[in-house]
């Protein structure tokens, strides 16, 4: 499993995002606040806001704080003026590491995300370094308690899941960005709990590490998404689950 999904995962059964639920809203809203901006504000023919708004109920954000952040999107209030940049770099053990920020300020954000690579055993690399690295995909992520395997695989593929892959004690459903949220339903109305639904950068192969190198490289994921302005730490890190568990 990309150290992505892992890290992702064991945050979520942690309970490590409802600890920075403030800061998680100030993320979405940026991100409902951008998606609006750019593909208008009826969730119905905007993917990328039906998402966000997904995502942010997910979080219990009340509804006003919603609608406000559509609105500020598309002008009818006035907010920060919020645009996308990208990143890349790498951290310890040479893992590629790929940064999606919003932010109103890019000499301020490329400085802290500089900084953050240098303090954590990184670097900050040029445009296009490791972004060939990923793929873009959709990615589901179920306990395998949770689920029989066959049941899964018969209904991930039924549904247009592109694979089902074993990991540890997970499985990962991959999907095309385009039929995501076909199967993100299917497996919902199955009344199958997953601990991750998202579109990600899924690794073409991983960096395995241990030791210091997967503290340093744990510590830097987590002082990247601590940082206001990022909005997805994508990396190729493979770290042992039970080592991962020990070190978040």
């Amino acid at each position: 499993m990309s150290g992505h999904s892992k890290w992702s995962s064991i945050k979520h059964k942690k309970g490590i995002a409802d600890a920075r639920r403030g800061k998680i809203f100030t993320k979405l809203i940026r991100e409902i606040t951008v998606a609006a901006r750019l593909g208008g504000g009826d969730p119905g023919g905007n993917p990328r806001l039906r998402a966000a708004i997904a995502a942010a109920k997910a979080e219990n954000m009340p509804k006003e704080n919603i609608e406000r952040a559509i609105k500020k999107g598309t002008g009818e209030l006035e907010g920060a003026a919020y645009e996308e940049a990208s990143y890349e770099g790498y951290g310890p053990g040479g893992v590629a590491v790929l940064i999606d920020c919003l932010t109103d300020n890019r000499n301020r954000t490329v400085a802290d995300i500089k900084h953050l690579f240098e303090r954590h055993g990184g670097s900050l690399g040029e445009p296009g370094c490791v972004a060939w690295l990923f793929e873009k995909k959709g990615l589901i992520v179920i306990d395998k308690d949770q689920v029989d395997e066959e049941k899964l695989l018969d209904l991930a593929l039924e549904s247009g899941a592109e694979d089902v892959k074993e990991e540890d004690s997970q499985f990962e459903v991959i999907t095309s960005p385009s039929d995501f949220e076909a199967v993100k339903k299917a497996i919902e109305e199955a009344g199958i709990p997953y601990s991750v639904a998202e579109i990600s950068m899924i690794p073409k192969n991983t960096v395995k590490l241990d030791g210091k190198k997967a503290q340093q490289m744990l510590s830097l994921m987590q002082a990247l998404e601590d940082n206001d302005d990022v909005s997805h730490v994508y990396a190729n890190f493979d770290i042992p689950d039970d080592v991962m568990e020990a070190l978040s």
